[in-house]
C-alpha cells in the first residue's frame, strides 16, 4: 500500500485495486492508473478539507466514486456528480462496491471515516479531535475532551492498521491531545500526523511526549509534500 502526502489533511492511498483520496483541497495529486477504482473521500465542508476541484476528477478518470459529509451543500455536487456520490452523516456503514465505511461524529464538522478496502483497514479523522483551545473557559475545553473520548470509545473495537490524526501546532502544548487519546482508546499500527498547517516539525515533537513512548515507533515523519510511503 502506497501513501502519499499532498497537503494539509489530504492522503492519497494506492491500493492492488482501488485509489483513496482523502480530503483534497490543494496540492498535487499523483498521476493515477485509470484501470483502478477512485473513491474520493470529504470528510466536512471546510475550505481546507474540501474544495470542488475534486469534481473534475470524474472528468480525468473513468471509474470515480464520491462519498461526501453531507454538511456538504448537495448545490455545490455538479448534477452529474450526484449520481456516482453517496452523502453521509455520522454513525453510519455504508458500501462501496467491496469498500465498507463507517463514520464517526466530529467535535467539529462533519463526519470521520473508518474504511475497509481489500483486507486493509485505515482512519482518518477530518476534524475528529480534541480540540483545546488556550483562552477557551476550561469548562469548555473538558467539554471538549469529553465529547473526543465518547467517539473514541464507540471504535474501541475497530482494529485500524494507518490512522491519519490531527496533529495541529495552534493548540501548543496540547497538540498531542488527540493523538495520544487515540492511541490509548483505539490504537493503530502506523500513525500519520495531519492538520498541522504546514508544520514539519509535529512528527518529531510527538515522538519526544514521554506520553507517546510506547507508540513513538509507529509515527511517520511527514517532511514535504508529496512524500510517499509504503506500508506493507
Amino acid at each position: 500500500m502506497k501513501i502519499t502526502y499532498i497537503d494539509h489533511s489530504s492522503f492519497l492511498i494506492e491500493m492492488d485495486q482501488h485509489y483513496l483520496l482523502f480530503d483534497y483541497f490543494q496540492g498535487d495529486i499523483p498521476g493515477m492508473d485509470g484501470k483502478k477504482k477512485l473513491v474520493v473521500f470529504v470528510s466536512h465542508r471546510h475550505g481546507d478539507h474540501f474544495s470542488p476541484v475534486i469534481f473534475r476528477l470524474s472528468e480525468e478518470y473513468s471509474d470515480v466514486q464520491y462519498v461526501i459529509s453531507d454538511d456538504v451543500r448537495k448545490s455545490q455536487v455538479p448534477e452529474k456528480v450526484r449520481r456516482i456520490s453517496t452523502f453521509v452523516g455520522a454513525n453510519e456503514e455504508i458500501r462501496v462496491d467491496d469498500i465498507l465505511i463507517r463514520t464517526y461524529r466530529s467535535t467539529d464538522e462533519g463526519v470521520a471515516f473508518v474504511v475497509m478496502a481489500e483486507g486493509r483497514s485505515l482512519y482518518h479523522a477530518g476534524d475528529l479531535n480534541h480540540w483545546y483551545w488556550t483562552g477557551e473557559p476550561d469548562d469548555w475545553n473538558q467539554k471538549m475532551g469529553e465529547q473526543y473520548r465518547k467517539e473514541l470509545n464507540k471504535m474501541a473495537d475497530e482494529q485500524i492498521e494507518v490512522a491519519f490524526l490531527p496533529v495541529d501546532s495552534r493548540l501548543g502544548e496540547k497538540f498531542h491531545l488527540g493523538a495520544d487519546d487515540f492511541m490509548k482508546r483505539v490504537s493503530a499500527n502506523v500513525i500519520f500526523p495531519m492538520h498541522f498547517w504546514g508544520d514539519y516539525t509535529v512528527g518529531a515533537r510527538l515522538k519526544e511526549l514521554p506520553e507517546a513512548e510506547d507508540y513513538k515507533h509507529k509515527i511517520k515523519e511527514i517532511r514535504k509534500s508529496g512524500e510517499q510511503f509504503w506500508v506493507e
